[in-house]
């Protein structure tokens, strides 16, 4: 079974700064129908304006994933993090039991676009953590973050895994999934046929009990998703 999550159709808040939008309940958006997805919590599609940003504020049991789609991200944070995160890059920052960060557009004058995604973690507590890594603009399936960390993935606390997929133009790919978990898929730029249904740039879709997958780039430019396996 395949439900679509169409772009217009998600949450929004405009701060001037900031304008997010929202695919499941997050800020002064609720919606009892879309408060995650198994473990998957927050997909945040935010863009800020040049030399705006999320000021220190504080995260905690939470798996917090920034994936930077355009322009750069200047991190700093409790545990002695100064990092910039450019596009293409994902970050990864287990909060354990307490950390403090703040977020910036490391521009002045162009705009940052990223995804905040929120995972929550199967263990509480613990020491927090931080990872970063651009794992590359190959065509195909990259596995991005894995539950051990193998093959130079990034590790997070719960039984999920996270892949980046980028197509070229008639390109297609078919994934065994096992129908005991979920899947996500969200659309990043461009448009992709996942078993005949329509994603376009901010769509998601929520995939349950299936045995394969075929996801198609029947477009005249190449398309990149994220695609998320979760616990049942």
């Amino acid at each position: 079974m395949i439900s679509l999550r169409k772009a217009e159709e998600r949450g929004a808040a405009n701060f001037g700064w900031l304008d997010s939008k929202h695919t499941f309940s997050f800020g002064s958006y609720y919606d009892p129908a879309h408060m995650g997805f198994s473990a998957l919590r927050v997909i945040n599609d935010d863009t800020v304006q040049g030399g705006a940003g999320f000021g220190t504020h504080g995260h905690k049991d939470m798996e917090i994933i920034s994936y930077v789609t355009h322009g750069v991200i200047e991190h700093k944070d409790s545990m002695g993090n100064v990092q910039s995160l450019p596009k293409g890059e994902f970050q990864l920052m287990s909060a354990g039991t307490g950390v403090q960060h703040s977020e910036y557009n490391g521009s002045d004058t162009d705009l940052l676009k990223f995804l905040q995604i929120w995972i929550v973690p199967n263990e509480v507590g613990g020491k927090p953590g931080y990872q970063q890594k651009h794992f590359g603009n190959e065509f195909g399936l990259t596995p991005i973050i894995t539950p051990t960390g193998e093959n130079g993935t990034l590790k997070i606390k719960q039984d999920a895994r996270l892949s980046q997929l980028i197509l070229a133009p008639g390109q297609s790919i078919t994934i065994d999934v096992d129908g005991q978990r979920k899947y996500y898929v969200h659309q990043v730029e461009g448009s992709l046929l996942v078993d005949e249904n329509r994603l376009g740039q901010g769509d998601g879709a929520k995939i349950e009990s299936l045995q394969s997958l075929v996801i198609t780039n029947d477009s005249s430019q190449s398309a990149t998703a994220l695609v998320f396996d979760l616990p049942k």
